[in-house]
């Protein structure tokens, strides 16, 4: 069926309005085109399309997803002083909440947003569904640097969903940058431009929330596109993304680690550096 003319011309209208960066935003982002298309690569880890990125998406796309007896002994010998966590996004859809906390899961964080584009469809039933079972839980925000305000994504991610309250089970946002599922791995940035655009974001989150926001990173990511710069090392805490027996050297002077993301199989899991009483701190502020 034809769309009326009136339609379309105020669709188009629209996306005219959309295309039209800020003075501010023309001068402090690189330019890019919102036709954003997924690479070979985010597509063999299960991104088809934009908003399905997730949080450690390159490491499951080369990662065999098979963990060795001897590895798993070894991680499961780290849970007496540290605490089982999990992500997930659309990409795990409705999630069975009463079985990872029978698993020994305390603790997760849910993609909530996604650039100034994306929201998660299954954002309700992962996050409340994780905090009706009685874990602490978290909402993270997947970062597109490339042409867009770092400071409207901030706003975004606040307005859906990645607020937070001191109600002793809640975490503060994520701020999952890590590498480009839609084009070049540094978004077109320099190392002090993303540098820049790293701490525009996290100083909005702050200003909205009073918190200190989560890095979530790669030590490769963050050294090859921020020049492994040590600029929130003492007010951020980190959540390294290796999957391996430890979390291998730390980027940007960070003296340890928060969060630990270990593998992908058979959901994303994590580890948080202390036990309970720790998580309940970081909720606290």
């Amino acid at each position: 069926m034809k769309k009326p003319l009136l339609s379309v011309c105020a669709a188009v209208a629209s996306l005219a309005l959309v295309a039209v960066a800020t003075p501010a935003q023309a001068t402090t982002t690189p330019d890019n085109s919102r036709q954003l298309q997924p690479t070979a690569a985010a597509q063999r880890a299960g991104i088809h399309k934009v908003g399905d990125a997730y949080a450690g998406w390159k490491q499951h796309a080369v990662s065999s997803n098979r963990t060795s007896p001897g590895l798993t002994r070894s991680l499961q010998s780290l849970a007496a002083t540290k605490t089982p966590g999990i992500d997930v996004s659309a990409y795990q859809g409705n999630v069975n909440w009463s079985s990872q906390w029978n698993a020994g899961v305390r603790w997760a964080y849910t993609k909530a947003t996604e650039g100034d584009y994306y929201t998660n469809d299954y954002f309700a039933q992962q996050y409340n569904g994780s905090y009706n079972v009685g874990m602490i839980r978290g909402a993270y925000h997947f970062a597109n640097p490339a042409g867009r305000s770092a400071s409207a994504q901030a706003d975004y991610f606040v307005k859906h969903g990645g607020g937070w309250s001191k109600d002793g089970k809640t975490l503060p946002g994520m701020l999952d940058i890590e590498y480009n599922p839609y084009g070049s791995t540094c978004y077109g940035y320099s190392k002090s431009g993303m540098v820049t655009w790293i701490k525009t974001w996290l100083n909005e989150y702050k200003r909205l929330t009073g918190r200190d926001a989560v890095i979530y990173t790669t030590t490769d990511w963050w050294t090859t596109c921020t020049g492994n710069s040590t600029a929130f090392n003492s007010t951020n805490p980190l959540w390294i993304a290796r999957y391996a027996s430890s979390p291998g050297t730390l980027p940007g002077g960070w003296p340890y680690y928060t969060m630990w993301q270990y593998t992908s199989s058979p959901i994303d899991k994590d580890y948080f550096n202390g036990d309970l009483s720790r998580v309940r701190a970081l909720a606290n502020g």
